[in-house]
């Protein structure tokens, strides 16, 4: 995806006044030997340098310029004579942009100035709805920059911004500090120091919810179970706050600890209401795949092999991690599989997409997405090929969300796996994630996704093929004997024995 404004000129008329240019960003495309997506791109990351300059702003003090194409709508502003001019090219629009505007005298606040017209200008570019929630989102702009231009902290400032972005009425596109986005590439990265717990925003009330903990985490072991809301962290209110905010406060140095308040969600053991822990900060694995072998007899006496692989986050490592446990249960001679997705919230699409290809053939559709004009664009493989073709069944629930949900969508639609469990989240929307000039990081909803069969994910889910009952919504261990007492695993190989009688992979 091509980001807004390759060449953004920023020119304070401070003294001396600064030239910032923005080049065009570095792009990681999605389009691979394995499989392709109509050549979307994702911007990754703002390259700025900064010279200074000795050009002027020519500006009234009592008025903003802002010319679009060939229209020109000035404002009226009671500021300082001290304007940043900001000049945008849209050359396949044959489109410019000029915004002038007060450039504060606090060092601080001016260099957030920057990061939101960056941010503007990329949800002007990229955000799914093109009505922006239904506002003037140029009018937007100037508003901020208003509010901001008094400011004499970076922290006010950028709760600015946060603010602004929350107008769109949309969760998942966010800032995030420079400290919050080294965090997040270090989950990413499948390392990281903190308690094992995965949250997310409940889009419907905002609240931030346990979506699985990392089994024998500091979280799991004090018995907080996915569908709990947190409420506190030491003694600070998480209601309302941005999930990586919170994320950044529950991680910290190994040997310290964090207390957090959490709401029953389920009422697990009659054990309903608030609760409160001291949670130990820990270095925790991300290995995202753990395997077992699961002894197996069919209705007609013979004893087989299932191999179980529960897949915890989509990862950088998740595709190769689990083409190498696939082979390695090929060589045990497993002739059928179990995918536990159940608790798994997500992470890279990337990842989720190079997964199903290690089940899939062809030139498979693997996800539809639809961008902010409405434009249908599907991404298949190129010349794919499965690994096995065995029976596979794959367990999900409710907290199976984002990229578990593309990737259970693409292996039941196109007729490879049986789905056993409960519906899923229902997150279908894809964010990218662009690092911004001060190594800050922009979330934004860039399209909306249904799976390969057009079916509509978003606040919706996905329904599994077999229903478990709700005792079975906790997390198996990888052990064959607590496997064997999981009602879902044995629905699961009862499933596997039916595609197997009728000679078919699903």
């Amino acid at each position: 995806m091509e980001p807004l404004c390759p060449n953004m000129d920023l020119k304070p008329a401070s003294f001396p006044p600064i030239s910032v240019r923005f080049v065009k960003p570095i792009s990681l495309s999605l389009h691979s030997h394995r499989f392709s997506c109509s050549d979307r791109r994702v911007a990754k990351k703002w390259r700025v340098s900064v010279v200074h300059a000795n050009s002027e702003a020519k500006f009234s003090s009592q008025e903003l310029v802002r010319t679009i194409g060939k229209g020109l709508l000035s404002f009226a502003a009671a500021v300082a004579a001290n304007y940043a001019v900001v000049c945008c090219n849209y050359p396949a629009m044959a489109e410019s942009l000029t915004v002038a505007f007060p450039a504060s005298r606090t060092t601080e606040v001016n260099s957030v100035q920057t990061t939101l017209v960056e941010t503007w200008g990329l949800i002007r570019e990229t955000f799914v709805d093109p009505t922006f929630n239904h506002q003037d989102w140029d009018q937007k702009l100037q508003q901020t920059m208003t509010e901001m231009f008094p400011l004499r902290s970076a922290d006010a400032a950028y709760m600015k911004i946060s603010g602004m972005l929350s107008t769109l009425g949309d969760p998942f596109t966010r800032i995030i500090s420079p400290k919050e986005y080294q965090s997040f590439r270090i989950g990413s990265n499948g390392n990281l120091q903190g308690v094992g717990l995965f949250i997310n925003t409940e889009p419907r009330t905002g609240h931030l919810v346990v979506l699985s903990c990392v089994e024998g985490g500091p979280a799991a072991r004090a018995g907080i179970h996915q569908g709990d809301e947190l409420v506190e962290i030491n003694g600070e209110k998480v209601d309302g706050i941005d999930t990586e905010v919170a994320v950044q406060k529950l991680r910290g140095r190994v040997g310290t600890t964090v207390t957090v308040k959490v709401h029953r969600g389920n009422d697990i053991g009659g054990d309903s209401g608030i609760k409160e822990v001291k949670l130990p900060r820990e270095y925790i694995k991300l290995s995202p795949i753990s395997t077992a072998t699961i002894p197996h007899k069919t209705p007609d006496g013979r004893l087989t092999k299932t191999g179980y692989v529960k897949l915890s986050a989509f990862s950088q490592t998740a595709a190769a991690d689990m083409e190498t446990a696939i082979n390695e249960m090929l060589r045990q001679g497993v002739h059928s599989y179990i995918l536990d997705l159940r608790n798994n919230p997500g992470g890279l699409v990337k990842a989720g997409l190079d997964v199903a290809q290690i089940w899939l053939d062809g030139d498979e559709t693997l996800v539809n997405t639809i961008d902010r004009e409405g434009n249908l664009l599907p991404i298949n493989m190129v010349n794919g090929h499965a690994i096995t073709h065995d029976p596979l069944v794959v367990l999900v629930n409710e907290g199976s969300a984002s990229a578990s949900e593309i990737l259970a969508g693409a292996l039941h639609d196109n007729c490879r796996a049986t789905l056993v469990g409960h519906r899923t989240f229902g997150k279908g929307k894809i964010q990218s994630v662009t690092e911004l000039h001060d190594g800050s990081a922009l979330f934004v909803t860039v399209a909306k996704y249904l799976s390969p069969a057009l079916h509509d994910i978003d606040l919706v889910g996905i329904a599994p093929d077999v229903q478990c009952t709700t005792e079975m919504l906790n997390s198996p261990n990888s052990v064959s004997s607590s496997l064997e007492a999981d009602s879902c695993v044995l629905v699961a190989e009862h499933e596997l024995d039916i595609q197997e009688s009728k000679g078919t992979a699903s």
